[in-house]
């Protein structure tokens, strides 16, 4: 059985490791990028019938302010969308980059690739379908006889997208750490050790993003965050790690 210190993966330690990952990174990243752009052009073409979906779901009544925004909106809107549908090939780029540093098998990457692609999706749902109607419920709870919402499709885009994409990203904490801890780059007892640095850097990521900088929108990406931190290590205790 392994100790806590021994790598699972053996591989190169250092600036190597991170010199090899973006060499193999770069090598992809075109095929990638242009998958994406034709996925958005793709998309760019059902963009008004998905926004209206998010309409209905949220019920929310949208406006525009300028001549372009429509279509501005609507090329944001595309892009974004493309970047969650192909989550699955640009998770597999970033893992079949690191398999030579971090001595990662086939077999394995295959494992990371399917546990991320679960995460991202379980995390994009949760904010789909929990965070995001409580959320702009809250947010829209304030309106009065006085004051009412008129929200434009671009803030509009903005903030659904980035923050279901966000907590798509935040999901894949717990696996993260499990890579961490596998390829001997931070054990658990520092995970355990450094819980109060970890919620400074938990409320610095939800500050940096979440779409608009209030305290809700921050404790809507923080709190699960930090949940998912303590699961991380739940797990590494778990596998003996």
């Amino acid at each position: 059985m392994p100790t806590e210190t021994t790598p699972l993966f053996p591989a190169l330690t250092g600036a190597p490791r991170l010199a090899l990952f973006l060499g193999q990174l770069r090598q992809s990243l075109r095929l990638v990028g242009g998958s994406v752009i034709l996925c958005a052009i793709g998309l760019y073409f059902i963009s008004p019938v998905l926004i209206q979906g998010l309409q209905l779901h949220l019920d929310q009544k949208l406006a525009f302010f300028a001549v372009a925004e429509p279509f501005m909106a609507h090329v944001k809107f595309s892009f974004l969308t493309a970047l969650f549908v192909m989550m699955p090939a640009i998770l597999h780029t970033l893992w079949k980059a690191a398999a030579q540093p971090f001595g990662i098998t086939e077999q394995a990457i295959g494992w990371f690739v399917l546990s991320t692609c679960v995460l991202f999706y379980s995390g994009a749902s949760f904010c789909y379908f929990i965070t995001l109607p409580y959320g702009i419920k809250f947010l829209l709870g304030f309106q009065s006889e006085q004051l009412t919402a008129v929200i434009s499709i671009s803030r509009f885009v903005t903030f659904v997208t980035v923050f279901i994409l966000a907590f798509g990203i935040i999901f894949e904490l717990p696996i993260l750490m499990v890579f961490c801890a596998k390829s001997g780059l931070c054990p658990r007892r520092t995970f355990e050790r450094q819980r109060r640095y970890a919620v400074l850097v938990i409320a610095i990521v939800a500050a940096l993003l979440t779409p608009t900088p209030d305290i809700v929108n921050m404790l809507l990406m923080a709190v699960p965050l930090y949940l998912l931190y303590e699961l991380g290590i739940v797990i590494l205790k778990a596998m003996r790690l």
